[in-house]
């Protein structure tokens, strides 16, 4: 049997039925523990798992996780069994890139200052706009997002930087740097763009030491794990001016609550961790599990794609 614990569109469910017609498919919208019990393979965001379920999961395999982040799974209960967990890595970079994109253009090109001008019927033809072209990208966590970030910003003309943990080459990068090289390395990034993972590595992994390196020019997003930065740390920043302004989708509380100082900050923009939407999300989902599924059924389980490093927590 095979378990959702979400309720698909229509055509979706059709094209999978029709696809795994010999298969019995359950969709819920919650966890339901005598299904967890009889299920061989489990379709689920990955945030309704908790320990308490591992001792339903008898029967289970393979848990397909239809998200890219898995910090809220029981990651060490899920570590001691030999079911598979795989995941939809890279499967939010068109959106998330078009996203963070749409946030650096409306930042350069004065679009906030534009549209207020319109409201306040204000033909005001000054403004501070710049330029793009010839910018210093530093880009937290070049991975499949973080490539396609860079590919694009190439087009502009920017200068990409990429930084993760072992300082290794990645596509679309004009230059890798290690972790232990951020510090010195911010002061010449004009935007510092975050898309890690939450990890142990990750965690607060910006300091307030990290916000008064960067260029007090510097346009910092962060489209990642709100955890990468403490809320006073980024509050403090802004207050401050060490930096010019900063987008964030993700912060360490989500929701935010809505008497969070950060709605308040003119030099913030809050979006509320929608950059990733778009309505071909589980199509595209979908597309990476059937093709999965196949692997599976056809016991090739080694060459599933996007299998989780359950130690890593990515």
């Amino acid at each position: 049997m095979i378990y959702f614990t979400f309720d698909p569109r229509p055509d979706l469910k059709k094209d999978l039925e029709q696809f795994m017609p010999e298969e019995q498919i359950i969709y819920e919208t919650k966890v339901d523990n005598n299904h967890l019990n009889e299920a061989e393979i489990l379709v689920t965001y990955g945030e309704d798992l908790t320990p308490e379920h591992m001792k339903s999961m008898k029967n289970l395999k393979w848990i397909f996780v239809a998200s890219a982040g898995i910090e809220k799974m029981p990651l060490a209960e899920l570590d001691e069994t030999e079911i598979i967990v795989s995941n939809v890595r890279g499967i939010h970079k068109k959106p998330m890139a078009e996203s963070v994109l749409a946030h650096i253009l409306s930042y350069y090109r004065s679009l906030p200052a534009i549209y207020a001008e319109q409201r306040a019927h204000n033909w005001k033809r000054k403004m501070p706009s710049k330029e793009l072209n010839g910018a210093t990208a530093l880009i937290l966590g070049p991975g499949a997002i973080g490539s396609e970030m860079g590919r694009l910003l190439q087009a502009f003309g920017v200068n990409t930087i990429g930084c993760n943990r072992s300082g290794k080459q990645v596509d679309y990068m004009d230059e890798m740097i290690a972790f232990n090289q951020l510090l010195d390395t911010l002061p010449r990034a004009e935007i510092v763009l975050s898309v890690l993972p939450s990890t142990k590595e990750t965690k607060y992994l910006l300091t307030a030491d990290h916000f008064k390196a960067m260029n007090p020019d510097t346009l910092f997003l962060n489209f990642g794990r709100g955890d990468l930065v403490a809320t006073n740390v980024l509050i403090e920043a802004l207050q401050q001016k060490e930096i010019a302004y900063a987008v964030c989708d993700v912060f360490e509380q989500e929701p935010l609550p809505s008497d969070s100082p950060l709605y308040d900050l003119e030099n913030l923009t809050v979006s509320p961790h929608v950059s990733s939407q778009s309505s071909r999300y589980l199509e595209r989902s979908f597309d990476i599990f059937k093709e999965n599924y196949r692997r599976y059924r056809n016991d090739e389980h080694d060459q599933i794609t996007n299998q989780v490093n359950l130690k890593n927590g990515y």
